[in-house]
């Protein structure tokens, strides 16, 4: 069931507010499945932007059954497809791609993360529903972009940050690279391809036309490296994988305590070295001209880590982190979702909502990021499949004789 609830109490806060949200005159049609296009819809959808989400009759998007379940239904769908009404219809079928069409003409923004000529093989190519919807923006998110050698290829996220740079630099030297918890690529993706499309609705007031915003998960992933392509470009340096520290900006890194805990500490800029050393009892470093600068510091980065080190050790978390919010050091524990739930923080600005699943309490991530007068806002969790079919396509004219027919036929669910 859906479940519509109250505006964050974050937001009534902050004052004269519209809970109608910025995107509020932005339609979106949706045909993406599992991370990259939904979460990109979700997106647009948290900011007011209507949603339709077009999903196969019978199945759903196969996220609805990943990771961990409550009563048939995965927990992680009920935050990727908030605010997002869905439609079940089968894409296969003629009359599917029919309704299709007729809810594209409406649209000002059309999501797919298929892979490249899937839709042209449906006629539902961007060219195709142009024609009827010239200012039509087109959200393409696929493994390797619309054209190159290897468009054709499938493409995961876990792909992406393969092919990106991501995983080479991610872990420690002296094993195998690894992956972060989560599917990162996907999510980078994701919210490049929202930047692309407000920059096409952006162009859309001027100019009266559509375009396609053409994502390729590596790219997205690529797009995020730093330095890591001049450097190379300039003197062939290949960045490794360096663990928990940053290597060339000095100190960055996570270091033990007594209590065996971790805290992580970035002291890298000049000024904050300096309190920090003073700090910890070592004014002989802070003092010391030749790390006064960063590059200094780098050409010493084992004896400054050794040092932090030798100090955490002797401490628990929670002296350490007094002393160096004292000195005004950035650092932090390392949170589990247990702490980030407890942390008083992250209530304060309403980034831990909780929703009402039955008789269970469903707890979902705030809305990022936080606009003081036309904020975001969860207005129901993620729906059942095909609960908006007969809203929507009554909207487009079928009568309900018409749609019970294409039920029975499977056009639709």
């Amino acid at each position: 069931m859906t479940v519509r609830i109250m505006p964050q109490e974050g937001a009534k806060a902050r004052g004269a507010i519209d809970l109608a949200g910025p995107l509020s005159n932005v339609k979106v049609v949706e045909m993406g499945t599992l991370i990259a296009g939904p979460y990109c819809a979700r997106l647009l959808a948290e900011f007011g932007a209507e949603v339709i989400k077009i999903e196969s009759p019978g199945e759903g998007d196969p996220l609805r059954k990943w990771r961990k379940l409550h009563e048939g239904n995965s927990l992680w769908w009920y935050a990727q497809a908030r605010n997002k009404k869905s439609v079940a219809v089968n894409l296969r079928d003629p009359q599917g791609q029919a309704i299709v069409r007729g809810l594209a003409k409406g649209a000002d923004i059309v999501i797919e993360n298929f892979r490249p000529g899937t839709l042209e093989k449906w006629g539902l190519g961007y060219d195709e529903l142009a024609k009827d919807n010239p200012g039509l923006i087109m959200v393409r998110i696929s493994g390797f972009g619309q054209t190159g050698p290897y468009k054709d290829r499938p493409g995961f996220g876990a792909i992406g940050e393969s092919m990106g740079g991501m995983r080479y630099v991610t872990g420690y030297p002296d094993r195998a690279p690894v992956r972060v918890g989560i599917s990162i690529g996907d999510s980078l993706a994701a919210m490049f391809g929202v930047i692309g499309a407000l920059s096409a609705l952006h162009h859309r007031c001027e100019s009266g036309k559509g375009q396609v915003v053409d994502v390729a998960l590596y790219e997205a992933v690529f797009a995020m490296m730093e330095s890591m392509l001049p450097e190379f470009g300039i003197g062939g340096f290949v960045r490794e994988r360096s663990g928990a520290s940053l290597p060339g900006i000095v100190p960055s890194n996570t270091y033990p305590c007594k209590d065996g805990s971790y805290v992580v500490i970035g002291a890298n800029a000049d000024s904050i070295f300096k309190r920090m050393m003073r700090a910890i009892g070592r004014p002989d470093l802070a003092d010391d001209p030749s790390l006064a600068t960063n590059d200094g510091r780098v050409k010493r980065t084992e004896e400054l880590d050794a040092a932090i080190a030798a100090w955490t050790a002797r401490h628990d978390l929670e002296e350490v982190l007094a002393v160096l919010d004292k000195a005004e050091v950035p650092s932090g524990r390392i949170y589990s979702v247990a702490d980030i739930v407890a942390d008083m923080h992250y209530q304060a600005r309403g980034m831990i909502e909780r929703h009402k699943l039955g008789d269970r309490d469903l707890l979902l991530p705030g809305i990022v990021p936080k606009l003081s007068r036309t904020p975001g806002a969860t207005q129901w969790i993620g729906p059942r499949l095909g609960e908006h079919t007969g809203e929507i396509l009554s909207r487009l004219g079928y009568t309900e004789g018409e749609i019970e027919d294409m039920r029975g036929r499977g056009v639709i669910g």
